[in-house]
């Protein structure tokens, strides 16, 4: 799949790892100036793999046969972020997500145990970063840690646009039905700005599926969706998107045993090389 081309947006940085460089940007993950100093995550070195992490994640080894994504960008988008609880004024910032205003970010969901989505995310972030770094990408993830705040839906686009990464995903977990159980894979619709990767972003999506069910426990949601798949005009990271972009709702929160497996480390670790098959079966 050739590169998409976007537009920075002012502000936003990326950060990369996978490569000697630092970050392209400067500042706190796409946080405007006026927020970096509220918990933000980012700053100017990037994320070096191994480091950075959550602990018992950033330092899990890999083995991935050759380096099938040599010279490829992936881009990673954590869904939320720790610090969105108790930062609740920036968050509820209104931003255009290419069609309506909605806020800047959400706090996300957590389980009834309270462990939360933006926690998951980051997790399973990290991992997928090992596992794509192993396969010979460089990575670029929306957000170094998960004690900040957002950044903004929109700025998450920009960063993925400005970095001109081959393909993206954005991770997350729903809070659906308590009975509702498995995953759901989001994709864009045509709305001018994405209407050349909207092709690309549903074989993106197929590839994940197809992982998903082979390579984890998981089954596709019986609640939302058909099959695990759904298109959503509704989502900045959806509409703004100029390379192939997905978001996959990993599983229901709400639900007891999707809970379970979404807070275990080998289930996380399950999920990131799942992501990674389907990454490397897309790009090649």
């Amino acid at each position: 799949m050739g590169r998409a081309l976007g537009a920075a947006a002012a502000g936003s940085a990326v950060i990369l790892s996978g490569c000697s460089g630092a970050a392209l940007g400067v500042g706190s993950a796409g946080i405007p100036g006026s927020h970096a100093s509220a918990g933000s995550s980012g700053g100017k070195g990037g994320i070096v793999d191994g480091a950075g992490g959550a602990p018992g994640h950033g330092t899990r080894q890999v083995s991935i046969a050759g380096r099938p994504l040599a010279g490829l960008v992936v881009g990673i988008d954590p869904g939320h972020n720790g610090g969105n609880f108790t930062h609740q004024a920036i968050i509820d910032r209104q931003i255009w997500n290419g069609r309506a205003w909605e806020n800047c970010n959400t706090t996300g969901t957590a389980t009834d145990d309270g462990y939360t989505e933006a926690q998951f995310n980051f997790q399973v972030a990290v991992d997928l970063r090992a596992d794509l770094t192993a396969a010979g990408a460089r990575v670029v993830m929306t957000r170094a840690s998960n004690n900040g705040v957002g950044p903004c839906v929109n700025q998450r686009a920009a960063i993925m646009n400005s970095a001109h990464v081959n393909t993206a995903i954005a991770i997350h977990a729903d809070g659906g039905p308590p009975d509702g159980r498995g995953f759901a894979i989001l994709e864009p619709i045509a709305d001018g700005t994405n209407d050349a990767v909207i092709g690309p972003s549903a074989l993106l999506g197929d590839d994940i599926r197809t992982a998903m069910l082979a390579g984890t426990v998981m089954p596709a949601s019986n609640y939302d969706g058909v099959n695990g798949l759904k298109a959503r005009d509704d989502l900045a990271g959806l509409n703004l998107t100029q390379v192939p972009t997905v978001l996959i709702e990993v599983a229901n929160m709400r639900n007891a045993t999707d809970a379970s497996l979404l807070m275990s480390a080998p289930f996380q670790q399950q999920v990131a090389r799942a992501l990674t098959v389907a990454i490397i079966r897309f790009l090649q």
